[in-house]
This record gives C-alpha cells, structure tokens and sequence, in this order.
C-alpha cells in the first residue's frame, strides 16, 4: 500500500512539473528545458544526500577520490559558482567543501544552495539566454553557464550513483523502478 501511494505521489509531482513545464516552454522554450533538466537533477542530488547515513559522508570508494561529502559540499560549492556568473553577482557561499562534514551541515548547505540557483534558473528567458558573462575567465552565454551547471551536476550524480550502490543503498532516481 505505502509503495503505491509513493508511486502515486511520484506521478502527480511529475504531471505537475510537466505542466509547469509547458506553460512556461511555449514562450521560452530554450530556458525552460534546462530549468526542467535542472530541477530533475537538483531533486535526486538532494533526496541522494538526505537518503546516505551520516556514517557514510566520510566514505570514499579509493583514497585518491573525494568522499560522499565532499562530492556533496562540491556540487553545493559549484551552484554558487555557477548561478553567481549567471546573476552578475559576487559568489556569496564559496568554501563549503572545505569547511563543512557533517550530513546535516552539507545536505543543508546543499539545499541553500540550489535555493540560490534556482533564482538564476527562475529568473532565466530565451531572450536573455545569449547575453554574456565572465565565466572561467571568458565571456559564455548565460544560457551556456546554467546548462554546463547541469552538466557537472549529472556528472557528480553519477559519482553519487557509484558510492550509494557501493554501500547497498538504492539511488532515489532508480527508486521508483522497484
């Protein structure tokens, strides 16, 4: 009873979106699929740092890579770098990586992040997605930074993946699979 009643919260937070999704992809067609690949993301990082145990931030799969919470205190560092570029703003957060351990400190920190992020994805049109800004030390489209956000964002999800299966969890975009 209690998985049918997931499956069925699940399907109506995605009829949601999708509606969302079409009513602001008619006149911004371009933005709005990156805030919709954008969102996807953002909710499997976050429900993927609530779900790992505490005992788990400090795992590391090799010694050579970072462990589940730095991977975690990094993708809420790059939202910061990221969204501050494409606001023409100063990063307000930088650090987190470093200065934060614990589960409940980075999965908030991770929240608070994407909450500043999604201003920039919010605030995103296709008639401002070319205009320019420093990035990485040259001038990218806006547009261009917040999907190369994307992009690195899949990238450490996949890391995540790894770790979670690695410790016999099940990755909260494989959940509803089962």
């Amino acid at each position: 009873m209690m998985l049918r009643m997931e499956k069925l919260a699940l399907l109506v937070s995605i009829s949601l979106t999708c509606i969302a999704l079409f009513a602001q992809s008619a006149s911004d067609p371009l933005s709005a699929g990156n805030k919709g690949t954008y969102n996807m993301i953002k909710n499997n990082l976050v429900r993927a740092a609530e779900k790992m145990p505490e005992e788990n931030y400090s795992f590391k799969p090799t010694p050579e890579v970072r462990s589940f919470g730095q991977i975690v205190g990094h993708v809420a560092d790059a939202q910061y770098t990221f969204c501050s570029a494409a606001l023409g703003e100063k990063n307000p957060a930088p650090g987190i990586e470093k200065s934060k351990t614990s589960k409940a400190d980075l999965a908030q920190a991770l929240k608070d992040a994407f909450a500043y992020c999604d201003k920039a994805y919010d605030g995103m049109t296709d008639a401002h997605a070319a205009d320019m800004v420093k990035f990485f030390g040259r001038e990218q489209a806006k547009l261009s930074v917040l999907a190369f956000n994307n992009a690195h964002n899949d990238e450490h999800y996949g890391n995540i993946v790894t770790y979670m299966r690695l410790k016999g969890l099940v990755p909260p975009s494989s959940e509803a699979r089962r």
